[in-house]
C-alpha cells in the first residue's frame, strides 16, 4: 500500500511544470559557471588565492580541473537549492488543500499517517534525483570538460592539496551529506504545508526561516554563539565541506583518506537527522488532528 501511495505522490509531483524549474535552474547555473571558468578561470584562481600566491607556487592551470570546478559549483549552488526544494515540499499538503482534494484524499481507506509519510517520501525521492542531476552536471560534466588533477581547497587559514586519487569518494560523501541537509529543508516545508491552504505560505515561511537562521549565524553576539547557533540546523547544512579538510603530518604532508574533524561532521549529521525526524513527527501528528474543511 505504501509503495502504491508513493508512486501516486511521485506522479503528482512530476506532472507539475514547476517541478522541472529546479532541474532547469541547476543546469543553467552549472553550465554558465563552467563556461565562465573555461573562458576566464585563471583570473578567478588568482582572485581566490589572493595574498597566498606569494606563499604557494601553484600554477592556475593545475588548479583549474574538474574537481576544483565541481567544488566551486557546490559552494556557489548549494546555498540556493533549499528554495528549489521548498518549492515542491511546501506544496505537498497545501497544494491538495488549495485544489480542494484534501478531504477526498483523507477519506480513503488509508491511515493519515501513512498518507503523510508517503508524501514526504516522495519529496525525499525528488531531493535525491535533484542531487543526482547536480552530480552528473557538476562533477561528471566538469571532469569531461576540464579533466582531473589534484584538488586545491582554499581556506582562510591556508591551502589544502588533496591528491587526485583521494578526491572522488569525498565528493560522493559530500553529495550524500548535502542530500541529508536538503531533506531537512523538505521536512520543514512539509511541516508548514500541513497548516496552509496554499503552497505560497509554506514556501515563503521555509525560505524566511533559513534566511533568519543564517543571519543569526552571521551576528557576532557571544550569547548567540554559545547557546543558539550550535543548535540551528542551518549551522550544520554546510557540514559537507568537512570532507575536503584533511589532516597533515608534522612535515605538513597531507594524510590520504583523512578528514580533519570527522567528529564535527558526524555531529552535524546527527543534528540534521534529529531536526528532520522532529519536523516529520510534528507534521504527521498535526495532520492526524487536522480538521479538514477543504
Amino acid at each position: 500500500m505504501f509503495y502504491t501511495l508513493l508512486k501516486i505522490e511521485l506522479f503528482k509531483i512530476f506532472r507539475k511544470p514547476r517541478t522541472y524549474i529546479a532541474f532547469g535552474a541547476i543546469a543553467a547555473i552549472v553550465l554558465l559557471i563552467q563556461f565562465a571558468l573555461k573562458v576566464q578561470g585563471n583570473e578567478l584562481v588568482d582572485f581566490l588565492l589572493g595574498s597566498q600566491k606569494e606563499t604557494f607556487d601553484i600554477e592556475p592551470e593545475k588548479i583549474l580541473n574538474g574537481y576544483f570546478i565541481c567544488y566551486f559549483i557546490l559552494n556557489t549552488l548549494l546555498i540556493h537549492v533549499p528554495l528549489l526544494v521548498a518549492l515542491i515540499a511546501g506544496d505537498l499538503v497545501a497544494g491538495e488543500a488549495n485544489m480542494g482534494t484534501l478531504r477526498l484524499l483523507a477519506s480513503k481507506p488509508v491511515s493519515r499517517s501513512m498518507l503523510m509519510l508517503s508524501k514526504f517520501a516522495a519529496s525525499v525521492v525528488y531531493v535525491i534525483l535533484l542531487l543526482v542531476w547536480m552530480a552528473l552536471l557538476a562533477l561528471a560534466g566538469s571532469i569531461l570538460l576540464f579533466g582531473t588533477n589534484d584538488l586545491v581547497v582554499i581556506k582562510e587559514s591556508g591551502i589544502h592539496i588533496i591528491a587526485a586519487g583521494d578526491v572522488l569518494w569525498r565528493f560522493m560523501a559530500a553529495f550524500l551529506f548535502a542530500t541529508l541537509a536538503l531533506i531537512t529543508i523538505a521536512a520543514l516545508a512539509f511541516l508548514f504545508s500541513v497548516f496552509a491552504e496554499n503552497s505560497i505560505g509554506p514556501i515563503v515561511a521555509t525560505v524566511c526561516v533559513v534566511i533568519v537562521f543564517t543571519i543569526v549565524q552571521q551576528l557576532q553576539v557571544p550569547m548567540f554563539q554559545e547557546y543558539v547557533i550550535p543548535y540551528l540546523f542551518t549551522t550544520h547544512m554546510l557540514g559537507w565541506k568537512g570532507f575536503f579538510y584533511i589532516q597533515a603530518t608534522a612535515e605538513n604532508q597531507a594524510i590520504a583518506a583523512s578528514v580533519e574533524n570527522a567528529g564535527e561532521i558526524v555531529k552535524s549529521g546527527i543534528i540534521l537527522t534529529g531536526y528532520t525526524l522532529l519536523f516529520i513527527t510534528l507534521g504527521v501528528i498535526s495532520f492526524r488532528k487536522k480538521d479538514i474543511l477543504s
